[in-house]
């Protein structure tokens, strides 16, 4: 089985923002740092495509709401082309968890920041992003998870589960219910790596790019439900 990637030497980004200021500030504080270089800028959604095919970034940090193109189309592009499969979109948002974020998820992205986020969290965000994981931390996870309550997500494609055997769908709920992989080894009674070989074993049956879209998975499909307030 493969292993988690490792960070790459260095980290390239493409910034898409119709903000001027807002990118030049993000490249501001990113060329700043050793191991992080600003390979390209793009101001709508449509041009952020076109950027990240030519420079294939590691890591596209995408505005939600542009013009000519939204963050999520230009997320969806992405994530459906299988040219840049190496690339992880991280949402930039002002409002947190809206329901631009819950599309921004189902359409490829693999987290959010929201725009006024401390630049050590910035940095360190995108080192949890460049490691392969999914940019939403337990307790994300969980706030995540009372949205679907409140606001059930669209059902008209949902994807199938068949393809998981039992202990994948097990493992499957519990970090749709917002489980680290530590508490799904307590629950389980298996150790940490037997955890998160089952949950990368889920991901890639059902192609899931990372642990965000595993948990939308699970409630779309209905392996987990939202439980009513």
């Amino acid at each position: 089985m493969t292993e988690t990637p490792s960070r790459p030497q260095v980290l390239r980004i493409v910034l898409v923002d119709d903000q001027g200021l807002m990118r030049a500030g993000f490249r501001a504080l990113l060329d700043a740092e050793d191991g992080i270089e600003v390979v390209g800028e793009a101001a709508d959604g449509e041009q952020g495509v076109a950027l990240v095919r030519e420079q294939v970034p590691d890591i596209a940090l995408i505005d939600v709401q542009m013009p000519v193109m939204s963050g999520i189309e230009a997320t969806r592009r992405i994530a459906a082309d299988p040219a840049l499969a190496a690339v992880r979109v991280v949402i930039l948002t002002n409002y947190g968890l809206d329901s631009y974020v819950f599309e921004a998820l189902r359409a490829g992205a693999s987290g959010f920041l929201l725009k006024d986020t401390e630049p050590a969290d910035l940095l360190q965000a995108l080192e949890v992003v460049a490691r392969g994981e999914a940019l939403l931390s337990p307790s994300v996870t969980r706030t995540l998870i009372g949205e679907f309550v409140a606001r059930p997500p669209d059902r008209a494609t949902p994807p199938g589960l068949e393809c998981l055997t039992r202990r994948e769908r097990e493992v499957t709920a519990l970090a749709a219910r917002g489980l680290t992989n530590e508490e799904i080894a307590a629950h389980m009674v298996i150790s940490p790596f037997t955890a998160k070989t089952h949950i990368s074993r889920a991901m890639t049956k059902l192609g899931a790019r990372d642990r965000a879209q595993l948990v939308v998975f699970a409630y779309e499909s209905g392996l987990v439900t939202a439980r009513g307030r």
